[in-house]
């Protein structure tokens, strides 16, 4: 069977989530998987060399996987003509900046979000991108979750009715670094280094939102650094300068009002580390990153409520889960399927640099929403 080869540039991959979700999970998992089958019968096969700043973190990667191509010098890479794709999993910091070089080097992009840390940015990327014909793309994970999926489903096959609110809770305890190391790279809780939790999860809401539910239409937020020190990689103490929390409600198209909450200073009291409660007149759904239950309009309860006597109900098991129906691949590996048959085949691909400047357009409206203390509208974008 032949094998048609796409060399793609992965920087910033030394890091958890470039390692595991998209190295390891995603294009190994491809080529273990025997590559991408094409209409002519060959097999895309991802050849990934891997860029970064770091020769040993990089080489020992690099020989764990058995990957033979890696470099500290991207300028190179990007002038091999073999490369036709170059990603970043970069701090938001780095990013922009790299992307540009990439796109003017005419290799198509796909990247992280945010993807700049700036909307003048992000949309300069964009149309940067559209005038020099390059093919392009967001990393848009949740949206191929399993969880998130079947609430598509129930959405596309009118189980709610009409959808009257969402409620999303998400997030975990980050350890502070002093007596158990931190599972958050430092910086994350440094402004002036690109930190805070606003604009790193109001992209992932912005998506999630609209792509599921409804474009959304006004944000109010509120921000909070509730843990005021932290100790950084090598155990120094540091003050934290960006906020660690975050509380969104957004006013989606049609009225549908939408409320998520996330934070790295919650201890986790729930079935998974993401969970959205879709409530609609005809019914109710539970979702996480994996499983999904619903309650329907005919099975739901009557509770009745009295603070004198124990509560005997179990209200859990009044929900029932909602059924795989097919195997769900790891959402990440799903979205590079999807890009990889962009570039090569030209098949459609909607989570483009656009789209990641909404992300990046709502995080910046969250913020002043915070600032200022007030709702803020969310003005359509155009490139």
């Amino acid at each position: 069977m032949a094998k048609k080869n796409i060399g793609i540039i992965m920087n910033g991959v030394t890091g958890r989530m470039g390692t595991n979700q998209h190295l390891v999970r995603s294009i190994l998992a491809i080529q273990q998987d025997g590559g991408i089958p094409l209409p002519d019968g060959a097999r895309l096969w991802p050849d990934p060399v891997l860029v970064g700043r770091n020769e040993t973190k990089l080489r020992e990667l690099a020989e764990a996987h058995g990957i033979a191509r890696w470099s500290t010098n991207l300028a190179q890479c990007l002038a091999d003509p073999v490369n036709a794709i170059y990603f970043d999993a970069q701090t938001t910091a780095r990013r922009a900046e790299d992307l540009r070089t990439a796109i003017l080097a005419g290799k198509h992009v796909y990247c992280e979000k945010p993807v700049a840390d700036s909307l003048a940015a992000a949309l300069e990327l964009a149309k940067l991108a559209q005038q020099r014909g390059v093919k392009h793309g967001v990393v848009q994970d949740k949206l191929f979750l399993p969880g998130i999926r079947k609430l598509k489903r129930l959405i596309d096959g009118g189980f709610f009715g009409r959808i009257l609110s969402i409620r999303g809770e998400f997030g975990y305890w980050v350890f502070e670094g002093d007596w158990q190391p931190a599972q958050r790279p430092s910086w994350n809780y440094r402004a002036e280094d690109g930190g805070g939790i606003i604009m790193d999860m109001i992209c992932h809401w912005r998506y999630v939102l609209d792509h599921t539910f409804g474009p959304v239409r006004r944000v109010s937020c509120l921000g909070a650094t509730h843990i005021p020190e932290r100790w950084d990689e090598s155990g120094k103490r540091y003050r934290c300068t960006a906020e660690d929390a975050a509380y969104a409600c957004f006013e989606l198209e049609g009225g549908v009002i939408a409320q998520m909450n996330s934070s790295w200073d919650v201890r986790v009291y729930r079935d998974e580390l993401l969970m959205i409660q879709v409530d609609g007149t005809e019914g109710s759904a539970v979702a996480g990153l994996r499983g999904c239950k619903t309650q329907h309009r005919a099975n739901t309860p009557m509770p009745v409520w009295n603070p004198d006597i124990p509560n005997t109900r179990d209200f859990r098991a009044d929900w029932q889960e909602v059924p795989d129906n097919q195997q769900f691949e790891n959402a990440f590996k799903v979205e590079w399927e999807m890009f990889l048959k962009h570039v090569e085949l030209g098949t459609p691909f909607k989570h483009d640099l656009m789209e990641g400047a909404k992300g990046v357009q709502l995080g910046e409206l969250a913020i002043a929403s915070w600032r200022e203390g007030r709702w803020l509208d969310v003005p359509d974008l155009e490139a």
